[in-house]
């Protein structure tokens, strides 16, 4: 279980800035965190949730931790804009009884975003091979 706040360390932005969040809401499946400095009218959010489906070996289990951020354009600077990311783990839970693989791929996944060919320094600012083909919309 997650604690109220996150706010150490947790979550960092691309400059390794820490940001720091505190819990809004919790229901059976789903958690909302908010940005403890945001302005409300710029909502700065995580959310965690989970859904499972399906019965015996056919269960699965979609978890989404997420990020929403509200900023004001820089078009125009005064029509706020929402930037999303999240990552999803869709688990066949009812015929894998370990949770090795699914830690495999997520582990497979952050890497290749945070990181450059053979380089093994985690970057948080984007220019990883995976973070910067979702930035540019590159192949």
């Amino acid at each position: 279980m997650l604690s109220n706040t996150l706010n150490t360390n947790e979550v960092k932005n691309s400059t390794a800035t820490k940001v720091d969040f505190q819990s809004l809401s919790l229901d059976k499946r789903s958690r909302v965190f908010g940005q403890i400095s945001e302005p409300p009218y710029l909502p700065h959010r995580l959310s965690i949730s989970h859904a499972e489906t399906g019965a015996g070996t056919k269960a699965r289990r979609r978890s989404v931790v997420r990020i929403d951020k509200t900023v004001l354009s820089t078009v125009d600077n005064v029509t706020p804009v929402t930037v999303s990311a999240y990552i999803v783990m869709d688990i066949p839970v009812g015929a894998i009884t370990t949770s090795t693989e699914a830690a495999n791929a997520l582990a497979e996944i952050l890497s290749f975003c945070a990181t450059t060919g053979a380089g093994t320094t985690v970057l948080f600012d984007g220019t990883g091979n995976g973070g910067q083909a979702l930035l540019t919309g590159g192949l």
